[in-house]
């Protein structure tokens, strides 16, 4: 009973009370950012190739699988997010941000470029594209097995 009090209270510790957040994974060196850029882009290409073989094999006539093709489709939109994201963040120089308080971060620019805030604000949020795509990955896969578990019983 102790492990498990210890247990849950470290859980709830990690999880509601972090040291620190932050919405895009930071590199230490350039190469560890090359390297997650290439990830994305082969992660990217990997989810067109699915929705093409998806749609040359016309299984997205089954909810399921359409279900999964759209996943991926937003999943394309999320790694192309994700890779303006921490470009804009890491790599270009245009965009610095510094935390100004427990709550709140203070977003700047280069001169002649503010009108890059508000598009890398809207770039921190990739959950809201991520979510989405997972929901729909999973209403496919479940889609698929109840359907699996229907044709075994008959």
């Amino acid at each position: 009973m102790k492990k498990l009090i210890i247990l849950s209270t470290g859980t709830f510790y990690l999880i509601c009370l972090p040291d620190a957040l932050y919405a895009f994974q930071e590199h230490g060196g350039p190469e560890g950012l090359h390297v997650h850029q290439m990830a994305h882009v082969f992660f990217a290409f990997s989810m067109g190739l699915l929705i093409y073989w998806l749609r040359r094999r016309k299984l997205v006539a089954v909810r399921g699988w359409r279900y999964i093709q759209y996943a991926a489709l937003l999943l394309i939109v999320w790694n192309i997010d994700a890779l303006w994201g921490h470009w804009l963040e890491e790599s270009s120089g245009l965009i610095d941000t510094r935390r100004s308080g427990p709550m709140s971060i203070s977003i700047t620019a280069v001169d002649g470029y503010e009108w890059l805030i508000p598009l890398y604000y809207a770039a921190k949020l990739d959950h809201l594209i991520c979510v989405p795509a997972l929901a729909f990955l999973f209403l496919g896969l479940r889609r698929l097995l109840h359907e699996h578990a229907e044709q075994v019983e008959e």
